[in-house]
């Protein structure tokens, strides 16, 4: 989260709105774009077989072409893909990042 959180805070350059996102996204000063894209990514991420024809709805009403759809799907699916491996196998992290929780975990040996 930590180094997610590092990249959107070059982007957005706003230490409050990237607080607020890591703290609780649904509460955040976001724009219904944001909103609905984070709602598909969170759906995507936590309960891929319940995407529906409606995700894709909401964020076409929102401005979202085909293209900036099929770039939504492709990031969130390698970053839950990539995250899931780094886990799977104890990646470890940056120096600047805080600990895994589960950074006592203990890979190689069973």
């Amino acid at each position: 989260m930590e180094a997610h959180a590092h990249d959107l805070r070059a982007e957005v350059d706003d230490d409050s709105l990237v607080e607020a996102i890591k703290t609780d996204w649904t509460k955040a000063a976001l724009t219904a774009a944001d909103r609905v894209l984070l709602t598909f990514a969170v759906t995507l991420t936590e309960t891929p077989g319940a995407m529906r024809r409606g995700h894709v709805d909401a964020l076409r009403a929102e401005g979202f072409d085909d293209r900036a759809i099929s770039d939504a799907v492709h990031i969130v699916s390698y970053f839950n893909y990539i995250n899931r491996i780094a886990d799977a196998v104890g990646v470890d992290l940056e120096d600047w990042m805080p600990p895994h929780p589960h950074a006592d975990r203990d890979f190689g040996e069973e």
